[in-house]
């Protein structure tokens, strides 16, 4: 009886509710296999189910092969669009090339012809004048989206240099030209795969596979995730629970004596950079504490010029004070050695010898030259390991470096200080005058546009550099270094001993202070 209700229930609907429900019984449903319990007068039920199922079978088929025929030109259309945007990006790259060379043509032109007023000098100026002026966006066409090189990069810093002199201009342009070709050639072919093996990357823990990753640089979206994980790692057995609120709130008790030397430098902290120079930027305060607690952290040092730097690039990428605060203090009292930001800067005068050493073996041609025109690179290198290059490299660059020196140390430094001269060595080795050498030598760093070129030579070229050298090479310069300072503290004492055994005399000619005194 119950099966009979549901037969005259089934036939009470409409076509198309039946129809439905002639389809749902081929995925399982009840209704056929309850039909065939019946006598032969539900047959002509039964064709008619069949036939149903027969067109939703057919019409499967159909939608089927119609959702396949979809998805492949979906697919088609999808690589197309992906290869025409390789293409402009290309061929972007490419305009970036061939209007850099334009422009490096025209300074070597300005160069060539010196102040002459001439015909072709103003020419010439009025050429240079438009290049400067001229974009690549404004030239696009309507509904063609292109990348024109903004002002600021994701970071902050100024995209093309702001240098002051004239006729370095046009050479800013060009190096901003160049780092956008190379942005572009290297976005599908090295950032895109880069990206897709940090995505792939769940858990971090040391081994050899983020080791390389690391050199090849963290994508901006992990690179916070990661430089927290590379500090903690550094400070864990330093870091206690409200620390840095502690330590803050010894600033409100009384000022620490370093306050007015971090208040001074903190507006010297990055000129180029917006998040420092705009007014209502919150990041200046942040720094000023990140630095006053630092000052109570470690009172051996207190505050010492750079460290502003140090501090401002952990902000910039972790914008988080105390991560920032923690990052500074893993760089100083953790990774670099010890009496690197003391008084005397000990080992950072030895790490200067140590690179002379290494400069020596390494690129010994480049070093011959220089010490023919008698260039002490300790003038230009001094700052690079005090700051870890925050003031040389484009950023691009920069925190790459600081991607691999969190998690390697001090080595990397040596390494990107090498791969620098090696990646500049053929133009320092055409000047032939020591004052030019000299100029050269206070922004080549900036022209470096290349960052996996300078990587490759930094971790491959380099080679073999083994740690063991670079400890033994640090012992012996330290001893020599004590020695020569201990030797100037033994002059100094006999100088002021002599001075004060003898007597205080008046030159002749001269008055005393007391008769002075006792004149009208």
């Amino acid at each position: 009886m119950k099966a009979g209700r549901q037969i005259l229930f089934f036939l009470s609907l409409s076509p198309v509710v039946f129809s439905s429900f002639a389809y749902w019984s081929l995925s399982g449903g009840f209704l056929v296999s309850e039909l065939s319990l019946f006598p032969p007068y539900s047959s002509e039920l039964r064709r008619t189910l069949k036939d149903d199922m027969e067109a939703y079978r057919t019409q499967n088929r159909f939608l089927n092969s119609e959702i396949h025929q979809v998805t492949k030109i979906w697919r088609r259309v999808a690589e197309k669009e992906r290869a025409l945007l390789m293409k402009c990006a290309y061929l972007q790259a490419k305009n970036c090339q061939v209007e850099s060379k334009y422009l490096a043509g025209l300074r070597r032109l300005q160069e060539a012809m010196g102040g002459e007023a001439t015909e072709c000098s103003e020419l010439l100026r009025q050429l240079i004048q438009e290049a400067l002026q001229w974009e690549a966006g404004e030239a696009s066409a309507d509904g063609v989206e292109l990348s024109p090189i903004s002002e600021y990069d994701e970071y902050g810093f100024l995209t093309v240099p702001n240098y002051e002199m004239e006729d370095l201009k046009l050479l800013a342009k060009i190096q901003a030209l160049e780092v956008h070709s190379h942005h572009l050639l290297a976005h599908e072919a090295v950032e895109r795969p880069l990206r897709e093996r940090w995505a792939a990357l769940s858990d971090l823990a040391p081994s050899v596979e983020l080791k390389q990753l690391l050199r090849a640089g963290v994508p901006r979206e992990h690179r916070p995730r990661v430089w927290r994980w590379l500090v903690h790692l550094r400070v864990q057995h330093l870091q206690s629970p409200g620390r840095y609120q502690e330590l803050l709130s010894r600033g409100q008790v009384r000022e620490h004596p370093a306050a007015r030397q971090i208040e001074l430098d903190l507006h010297r902290t990055f000129p180029s950079n917006k998040h420092f120079t705009c007014p209502t930027s919150n990041f200046p305060d942040k720094l000023r504490r990140v630095l006053l607690a630092f000052s109570w952290q470690n009172p051996t040092i207190g505050y010492c010029q750079g460290l502003n730097r140090l501090a401002a690039i952990a902000l910039l990428v972790l914008e988080e004070e105390e991560s920032a605060f923690w990052c500074l203090v893993a760089i100083v009292e953790t990774i670099m050695p010890a009496d690197y930001y003391s008084k005397t800067l000990t080992s950072s005068q030895v790490d200067q010898r140590v690179l002379q050493d290494l400069l020596l073996e390494k690129l010994p041609r480049l070093m011959a030259h220089l010490g023919q025109h008698r260039v002490d690179l300790s003038f230009i290198t001094f700052n690079w390991f005090l700051v870890v290059f925050a003031d040389s490299l484009i950023s691009n660059i920069l925190l790459r470096v600081w991607d691999a020196f969190l998690y390697e140390g001090t080595k990397v430094v040596f390494r990107y200080a090498l791969a620098i001269f090696k990646y500049n060595e053929e133009e320092i080795l055409r000047l032939q005058d020591g004052l030019e050498i000299y100029q050269y030598l206070r922004f080549f760093t900036k022209t470096i546009c290349n960052s996996q070129k300078l990587m490759n030579i930094a971790f491959n070229d380099m080679n073999p550099f083994p740690m063991k050298q670079l400890r033994q090479l640090r012992t012996a310069h330290r001893e020599r270094l004590e020695a020569e300072l201990h030797e100037l503290e033994r002059l100094k004492a006999e100088y002021l001993e002599t001075r004060n055994s003898q007597d205080p005399a008046v030159p002749e000619g001269c008055t005393s202070e007391d008769e002075g005194e006792g004149g009208p």
